[in-house]
């Protein structure tokens, strides 16, 4: 089958010039269970396709569901930490459609009794400003299976030669928050979108209840977006583009959806309110089935289920549970730490807050554990496709690794480039710091009359740099240390050899 077809669009900056972008994000966030919503199937990730499938979740005749405590637990926490309005009653809801990955043709939801509803997430952006987005509702639902397009060349039914469907993940527990219409965001809507999808994001991971993984699905967005003309109040048609996976694709297909319907408006046509489909490859959306509305999923109480009336004590007690905010957290730690803005971005960025503050924690300095994580075995995580926690996991490397490292260079046993020489052994599987530099035979000259006879020969055999210093030009020690350096074939201390050479300079 082609690429999809790319429909015409107008950048985004001439958009903005005659149209107001009015945003809604709706999060489907998978919960980590050990079991499903309503039954007790397994509810992991990668399994045998329709091995962890029952009788409930496949929608058998007969078969009953029971709520999973667990996930109630989860959602209600969710909730509290968005700041929103706990029900102090709420029942489950039937929403009527068809899909063939959905065994039930039914999906068990909630519909206007939410479990959670009315909060608000501040969202911190690049140039240290604050967005608030509203938080509509949070509701549990189910997740539906997943459908295999086999034969074509996108992955879409369109041109596929045949599907299977895997009920593994029909029934998984499912949290799907919803934001009110984001207005007067202009041209940084993109941004806000992709900020609050990551802040949300390091909200729930901290709260431990899901793994947020989007390139697996246990963490999807639905963009919905429209444009309204500059100076109406009047929400224009929305588009809903479907399971955007990444951070990155968020932004992207917001952007691609403002140039799109504006080109449409601009050309005197009119929006279609539907779904769409984003295309990571090309980075535009396409079309998918016209979006219905409440009334065509003929909603009515599930009647299999009894309501979910959590007491006010349960939820207080739940509300004691919650962590620091990772926002709150994150401006601790730097704080204490001493990192720069940029620093502090760089250690979020890659996913090292956790891993420093246990390094710092095991008794490395900040400034140590920031550069030995940073460092070579970041550049390795690149490279491989990972982040550094993995790796680190993977080859069994730790915080105790790093402090035993900066404890060698602090001792005086290595400088900075043996040390550099024994993480990389580290890294390598050769042993720990100390094994490493044993085995290497790496170790500064302690030997001090040793290291004098080394200035006094690179002295007598520069003695234009010499007199450099003697004339009080003391950088140009530098030159003489890199040759005390080589005489000493990188073990002597640079900061020794450095002081010996202006003493005796003088």
């Amino acid at each position: 089958m082609s690429r999809p077809t790319t429909e015409a669009t107008l950048p985004f900056e001439v958009a903005l010039a005659s149209y107001d972008p009015v945003l809604g994000l709706e999060v489907h966030v998978e919960l980590g269970t050990q079991t499903k919503m309503f039954c007790g199937c397994a509810a992991v990730f990668g399994g045998e396709p329709n091995a962890q499938v029952c009788p409930v979740c496949l929608g058998l005749p007969g078969a009953l569901p029971v709520v999973n405590e667990k996930a109630v637990e989860s959602a209600i926490r969710i909730g509290l930490a968005l700041d929103c309005q706990i029900a102090s009653w709420c029942r489950f809801a039937r929403k009527n459609y068809f899909y063939p990955d959905m065994p039930k043709n039914f999906q068990t939801s909630q519909y206007d009794e939410p479990i959670a509803f009315g909060g608000h997430l501040d969202v911190e952006l690049e140039d240290g400003s604050t967005y608030r987005v509203e938080i509509e509702r949070a509701h549990m639902e189910e997740d539906t299976g997943k459908s295999s397009h086999v034969g074509g060349a996108t992955g879409r039914i369109h041109g596929a030669t045949h599907s299977l469907v895997d009920y593994n993940r029909a029934g998984i527990p499912l949290i799907e928050i919803v934001t009110k219409p984001m207005t007067g965001a202009g041209e940084r809507a993109p941004e806000i979108a992709r900020a609050y999808v990551a802040t949300l994001r390091d909200l729930l991971k901290a709260l431990g209840v899901s793994d947020v993984k989007m390139e697996q699905g246990s963490m999807r967005c639905d963009v919905n977006l429209s444009l309204m003309p500059k100076g109406s109040t009047t929400f224009g048609t929305r588009t809903e583009t479907k399971n955007v996976n990444s951070l990155r694709s968020v932004e992207r297909a917001v952007r691609y959806e403002v140039g799109r319907q504006a080109a449409i408006l601009a050309a005197g046509g009119t929006i279609t309110q539907e779904t769409r489909h984003w295309h990571e490859d090309t980075g535009v959306t396409t079309s998918g089935r016209e979006k219905s509305d409440a009334d065509d999923y003929r909603y009515f109480p599930e009647p299999d289920l009894v309501p979910v009336a959590p007491s006010a004590e349960y939820v207080e007690a739940l509300r004691a549970t919650l962590p620091e905010p990772p926002a709150a957290r994150r401006r601790r730690l730097q704080a204490q730490w001493g990192y720069s803005d940029l620093e502090m971005r760089d250690v979020v960025n890659a996913a090292l807050v956790d891993l420093i503050e246990q390094t710092v924690g095991a008794g490395a300095s900040a400034a140590g554990a920031r550069k030995w994580w940073s460092g070579e075995i970041a550049r390795r995580a690149n490279d491989a496709g990972s982040d550094v926690p993995t790796l680190a996991a993977s080859i069994g490397v730790g915080p105790a690794e790093v402090v035993e490292l900066e404890s060698l260079v602090t001792g005086g046993r290595l400088n900075d480039s043996m040390a550099r020489a024994v993480w990389e052994g580290v890294l390598a599987g050769e042993g720990t710091p100390t094994v490493v530099a044993d085995a290497r035979g790496l170790q500064l000259v302690q030997d001090s009359g040793a290291l004098e006879a080394a200035v006094d020969r690179v002295i007598e055999a520069n003695p234009e740099v010499a007199q450099k210093i003697r004339d009080g030009k003391a950088q140009a020690a530098g030159a003489l240390i890199g040759q005390v350096m080589k005489e000493l074939k990188g073990q002597a201390d640079a900061a020794a050899a450095r002081e010996l050479i202006l003493a005796k300079l003088a």
